[in-house]
């Protein structure tokens, strides 16, 4: 898939989106399990990412794919995780309902985190790619410290 194609799919995905978010309210179920999809998908492309920041694949070209896809999925992480969608399998912790300030901080790092490497991956400087990717991991893992379930 062509940089083009994955840019035209992701506006495609985000205008989706948007309009289908003023259709009305989502049942709770439906965005447990729109969230679990879209942390699986961030951690996808994380996963990928992962492999060609560190040089064992030779799929350089389509890293900038993956840090914008990661870049829009970040965007208002918080707002994945509404009241009463805190039930059922999942493994958000109980503790980001009880510390919303202090989840909403964490996920906006992400965000941010997110940004910059993709801002490093269009600058093209290995340095800062690899730096940025290892910032936006941190981020990652802050919350997933506090806030998800161990595995």
């Amino acid at each position: 898939m062509t940089m083009r194609t994955s840019a035209l799919w992701l506006v495609v995905v985000l205008v989706g989106t948007a309009l289908l978010g003023q259709a009305g309210a989502a049942e709770p179920e439906d965005v447990i399990k729109y969230r679990q999809g879209q942390m699986k998908a961030l951690g996808g492309h994380m996963a990928a990412m992962a492999q060609i920041v560190r040089g064992k694949v030779p799929f350089t070209a389509r890293l900038e794919g993956h840090a914008q896809a990661v870049a829009a999925g970040t965007k208002d992480l918080a707002a994945l995780f509404p009241k009463d969608s805190d039930f059922g399998e999942t493994e958000a912790l109980p503790e980001i309902w009880k510390k919303p300030s202090e989840f909403e901080k964490l996920a906006k790092d992400s965000d941010k985190a997110a940004d910059a490497l993709a801002a490093a991956v269009k600058g093209g400087d290995k340095a800062a790619i690899g730096s940025a990717f290892d910032g936006l991991g941190k981020t990652c893992k802050a919350c997933h410290d506090d806030f998800r379930k161990k595995h």
